[in-house]
């Protein structure tokens, strides 16, 4: 009887120190966790002993251009692209991206065409229109995607955090804090995207810019009608004076109340917009589908004059429906 407690209460203790400390490791784990996802990136950059001119240049390596108004189409585009890039928070270079992006899709379309010699299959119009779709689509039209998906992710984030980073504002500036003051709470208690932001203004400022103008510069970058109500309103009260806090505080009531009606847009419209996204992607799952399975179904059917004319129509009318998905499915609030 004596063993049988002896060995009951090895057993007990022995839980009772692996309860503990793995308790004390999950403990350290989510304090260090945290303790990550509570600082921007441009404070871990400084703690990692660059200068702020180094993380200055790194952060805004990306920022968009000033577009003039007669700008053309093709400008704009690449001028949302850098922007995308920029919010998306890849480091590298946006003429960078495109080069590459170029280079693999004329690397995969001469591997591709070159395999498909190998294979002795005759190599037609209607062969090769199938090729530099496959590979527009696995070398542009993916990365691209997917840089958007991640852009949009971060923009979401930034008009999440923007109404808290107001709250903070006017908070700083009852307790009596300048608008600098304000500016570097955010810097450090904000997380990314928005105390990354406003550090940047912060920077700005120190290097010799105006208040104002580093206010816009951000507004430009991002391109959120929330973040320029922001730098209109500090623009008046610098200019006319009146109560900044009253006003900060009055405009993060107006965004929430418009992120609360926008929330219920899409809610209501879910259904139209996955049906959107269904008609888009299903074609194009099809078509990498059946060729990865069958690749000589496509290929023969490419070598039928038809397809010539056929194929390129058939892109055509899709790009068509997907434009009209996507402004179908665009609601503004």
């Amino acid at each position: 009887m004596t063993g049988l407690f002896v060995r009951l209460f090895v057993l007990i203790a022995a839980f009772v120190a692996v309860f503990l400390i793995s308790q004390t490791f999950l403990r350290f784990f989510w304090d260090r966790r945290s303790e990550r996802s509570g600082i921007n990136e441009r404070l871990r950059m400084l703690r990692a002993g660059l200068s702020r001119e180094t993380v200055a240049y790194n952060l805004l390596k990306n920022a968009p251009p000033h577009l003039s108004a007669h700008a053309g189409w093709i400008e704009r585009k690449y001028v949302n692209f850098i922007r995308m890039v920029m919010m998306a928070a890849i480091r590298t270079d946006a003429k960078q991206i495109l080069l590459r992006m170029v280079i693999a899709f004329f690397a995969s379309l001469g591997l591709l065409l070159l395999v498909l010699f190998v294979l002795r299959i005759t190599i037609t119009l209607g062969v090769v229109q199938l090729v530099v779709v496959l590979c527009l689509g696995a070398t542009i039209a993916l990365p691209i995607l997917l840089i958007s998906r991640k852009a949009e992710q971060r923009r979401k984030r930034m008009e999440e955090q923007f109404p808290v980073a107001l709250d903070i504002f006017s908070r700083s500036l009852r307790s009596g804090h300048p608008i600098a003051s304000a500016v570097g709470i955010i810097t450090e208690e904000m997380p990314d995207p928005v105390g990354t932001e406003f550090g940047l203004v912060s920077d700005e400022v120190a290097y010799g810019a105006e208040l104002n103008d580093a206010f816009a510069a951000m507004a430009e970058r991002w391109d959120l009608e929330d973040i320029r109500m922001f730098v209109v309103c500090v623009s008046v009260q610098s200019e006319t004076g009146g109560n900044l806090a009253e006003i900060l505080d009055n405009l993060s009531k107006v965004i929430r109340e418009r992120a609360a009606l926008y929330l219920k847009v899409r809610a209501l419209s879910s259904e139209g917009r996955m049906t959107g996204w269904m008609l888009t992607v299903l074609p194009v799952f099809t078509l990498l589908s059946m060729f990865l399975v069958n690749p000589k179904f496509y290929l023969d059917v490419a070598q039928d004059p038809i397809f010539v004319v056929g194929f390129p129509a058939l892109f055509v009318l899709y790009c068509v429906g997907v434009y009209a998905i996507r402004r179908l499915t665009d609601l503004k609030v």
